[in-house]
């Protein structure tokens, strides 16, 4: 997974897997998501990203099974 923040733009990207995409719905006017042929998740865009999110503080947290 990756996550990359475009500070230009001010737009957050996840990254899940390398999938092709082939389907982009719009969830709302500033968050998107992209699927591959099975309907699987691929990336998340959020745009406007400092007013939705607190993109300035990102942590991950890996729990033991």
């Amino acid at each position: 997974m990756k996550l990359k923040y475009f500070a230009d733009t001010d737009t957050l990207l996840f990254v899940f897997n390398e999938n092709e995409i082939v389907e982009t719905k719009d969830l709302d006017e500033n968050s998107l998501i992209e699927l591959d042929a099975s309907g699987n998740l691929v990336s998340m865009t959020i745009e406007h990203a400092k007013e939705k999110t607190n993109v300035t503080e990102f942590s991950y947290q890996q729990i033991a099974s």
